[in-house]
């Protein structure tokens, strides 16, 4: 799934201002997003690692690739990867409580 956050996302005027950058909160929104496309709402969950390591900023295109993991005591899992032109953003897991 590919996404893109526009300059004019109510997210971004305070988010470093002169120089915005898309919230992580906002990514992992897109993340949770696409899972639930796939698999249905997911209710409550944990994120239990998520890391970022670049930012993104408004306007830019990002995919997003999704792997179920192991269940975790019973849980469904998701591993996922966050993008830019094959760069990592971010990654992490889900888990539906």
């Amino acid at each position: 799934m590919q996404f893109a956050i526009p300059h004019d996302h109510p997210s971004l005027p305070g988010h470093f201002p002169g120089r915005p950058v898309v919230p992580g909160v906002v990514v992992l929104d897109r993340v949770i997003e696409a899972i639930e496309a796939r698999h249905g709402p997911l209710g409550a969950m944990r994120l239990p690692q998520v890391k970022f390591v670049q930012p993104l900023l408004p306007g830019e295109v990002a995919d997003i690739a999704i792997e179920p993991g192991a269940p975790e005591g019973g849980a469904d899992r998701w591993r996922f990867c966050v993008t830019r032109d094959g760069a990592p953003i971010a990654a992490g897991e889900v888990v539906r409580a």
